[in-house]
């Protein structure tokens, strides 16, 4: 996991002080909160798309392994993300995160909603408490890994041999398998059903229909409990639609900027 972006993104990477990112377009700023499994490059087609067109996308490296295990909880990363915002000298910006990083976003907007023009949220947690997984009663089972990995998409193809290796890894690296326990207890304390309905940001939900990790109600709770929420569904698709189906999940997005007019142009 020495890499977390393909080699497309490889030259639009930096680091500066405590943060790395990706970095690419002018624009309108939509800064992208990766998930717990999820390197930066689940984000390619969407970071390549919208760059081109109107708007600054920005990847933060999450130090979802690498902070003090007291700071490794949603409200520490909402807080780095908040700090990086600052750090960047972005004034207002759209949030996009899928699994925990939509966790994130959202508890961002709660703590600082001066800071966030707009919502977008996939495959969440937040709300649904199985969300992080089961505790990885067979981590050394690399075929029961492999069936978790699969079981992330509607179509089991998309887990490549790379992907599944990834997890694998991760989940027999004790201090990652220690810090992944820790944020899933802290997803579930800081479940947010009662604060949704207090946040008036205008918030796009993107949702596979096929999602086993957040099933559909998930996404039509958010809905329901969100003010200014809009969702949007993908057919045959799982709990990752940035990845499963990129081009439609970039139409969704596209036209929801568009009508929201979060876009300045």
């Amino acid at each position: 996991m020495e890499n977390p972006y393909s080699k497309k993104m490889e030259k639009h990477y930096k680091k500066e002080g405590r943060y790395s990112y990706y970095e690419a377009g002018e624009g309108t700023p939509i800064v992208i909160l990766h998930g717990l499994m999820g390197g930066l490059s689940n984000f390619d087609a969407v970071a390549n798309y919208f760059s081109t067109k109107g708007y600054k996308i920005i990847i933060p490296d999450l130090p979802i392994y690498t902070q003090n295990i007291l700071k490794t909880n949603v409200k520490s990363f909402a807080k780095y993300v908040k700090d990086f915002i600052t750090f960047k000298g972005l004034d207002r910006v759209i949030l996009l995160g899928n699994s925990l990083g939509g966790h994130i976003a959202l508890y961002h907007t709660k703590m600082y909603p001066e800071k966030v023009a707009g919502l977008v949220i996939t495959g969440s947690s937040g709300l649904y408490e199985s969300a992080m997984g089961d505790s990885y009663p067979k981590r050394g089972d690399y075929e029961y890994i492999k069936k978790k990995a699969e079981d992330v998409f509607y179509d089991p193809k998309v887990a490549t041999k790379e992907l599944i290796d990834e997890v694998y890894e991760s989940v027999n690296d004790r201090i990652k398998l220690i810090k992944t326990l820790t944020i899933a207890k802290s997803a579930i304390r800081h479940n947010m059903a009662k604060d949704l309905p207090k946040m008036h940001v205008q918030t796009c939900i993107i949702w596979g229909k096929n999602d086993k990790v957040t099933p559909p109600d998930v996404a039509e709770e958010f809905n329901k409990l969100l003010p200014n929420s809009t969702l949007y569904w993908i057919d045959k698709c799982g709990h990752a639609a940035m990845m499963e189906h990129p081009e439609e999940f970039n139409r969704l997005l596209e036209d929801w900027l568009t009508n929201t007019h979060l876009s300045l142009h």
